[in-house]
């Protein structure tokens, strides 16, 4: 049986609302009081009842922590720096998976059962119709690592600038001499990457002399990355690929490497993310870094802030990325 209140007041010989109080942050006890209360609950090994406490103080300090990207090992270190972000800070993680969920009514009335006091999209691929409907039933929202749209614009949102990043990929491959380069990013229908298009297609349009060619992976994994490389290289391809993020890169390397060819020699890639597995020495990829502890520090950081000011304005945090060079384009 768990040691409750009253066992700790007979131990302490204090009244059961002395105990409360030592376990209730903000509240009045004395420090003589409050270490009496704290060694009989040592000793009798009496924890306090955090749900049971939600009751009274309407706060659960659960926070869902909500994905679909479940599959791509930069998310598995973005879930990792949340969990742990949020427990220092007292909130409470709950890991939400949506990859099959398709009703965001449903996943929106799944949350309002757990009763959470606030909900971090960690993801690059969910709909934002997801985060419209967490809204919708005033659940305090933050997307974290998304697109800022016109679907999100009157949401929180901490993330990077994606078609800067866009941007800078083609720069550095005009910049490396390539003349013929591609951009080969995630699913078509993700703001990320469309983001991310938009900024690659702004720098062509200054260089008319480049010839540029566009396509999309399924998904944001090895997989979708391998099987569009090996189908694109059924035709002439590009001199170097910009692609979605460092998995989908990860997998046309390898795609290109099956079929005989070299890279950077005969083909060229640059991914995003600097996740760990692009610094390895069999990767060795050019990439442009995120910086995902800031991001996830300021998400934090906003999430405690929203659940003191629950109508806080919207506000848009955007982080600066820079590029790593490393093996995978050639040099100049």
């Amino acid at each position: 049986m768990a040691v409750t209140i009253k066992e700790v007041a007979l131990r302490a010989q204090v009244s059961r609302s002395a105990v409360s109080r030592t376990f209730t942050d903000g509240a009045s006890v004395s420090t003589k009081m409050r270490k009496k209360v704290i060694k009989a609950a040592n000793e009798l090994g009496y924890a306090p009842n955090i749900l049971a406490r939600s009751l009274t103080t309407r706060r659960t300090k659960l926070i869902g922590l909500v994905s679909n990207n479940f599959d791509n090992p930069f998310f598995l270190k973005v879930f990792d720096l949340f969990t742990s972000g949020l427990q220092d800070v007292g909130l409470r993680p709950l890991l939400v998976n949506l990859t099959s969920e398709t009703d965001p009514a449903q996943a929106a009335h799944m949350l309002r059962q757990y009763s959470v006091d606030g909900v971090i999209v960690a993801s690059s691929e969910l709909p934002a119709i997801f985060s419209k409907a967490f809204k919708e039933v005033n659940i305090p929202i933050i997307e974290s690592f998304g697109m800022i749209s016109e679907d999100t614009s009157d949401m929180h949102c901490v993330s990077i600038d994606n078609k800067q990043c866009g941007r800078m990929a083609a720069r550095l491959l005009i910049k490396k001499g390539y003349t013929n380069i591609g951009f080969m990013g995630g699913p078509e229908n993700v703001s990320v990457s469309r983001g991310r298009f938009e900024g690659f297609k702004e720098v062509l349009k200054s260089h008319p002399e480049i010839q540029a060619s566009y396509s999309y992976a399924e998904s944001h994994t090895f997989a979708a990355g391998r099987k569009e490389m090996l189908r694109l290289l059924k035709s002439p391809t590009a001199q170097a690929y910009y692609c979605g993020d460092d998995v989908i890169s990860i997998g046309a390397i390898s795609a290109i490497q099956s079929t005989g060819l070299s890279v950077p020699e005969d083909i060229g890639i640059m991914g995003l993310d600097d996740i760990e597995i692009a610094g390895w020495e069999n990767i060795n990829l050019t990439t442009i870094h995120q910086p995902i502890q800031q991001i996830i520090s300021s998400t934090i950081e906003l999430m405690e802030a929203i659940l003191e000011e629950p109508d806080r304005y919207p506000e848009n945090r955007l982080f600066p990325c820079y590029v790593v060079e490393r093996g995978t384009l050639k040099n100049q």
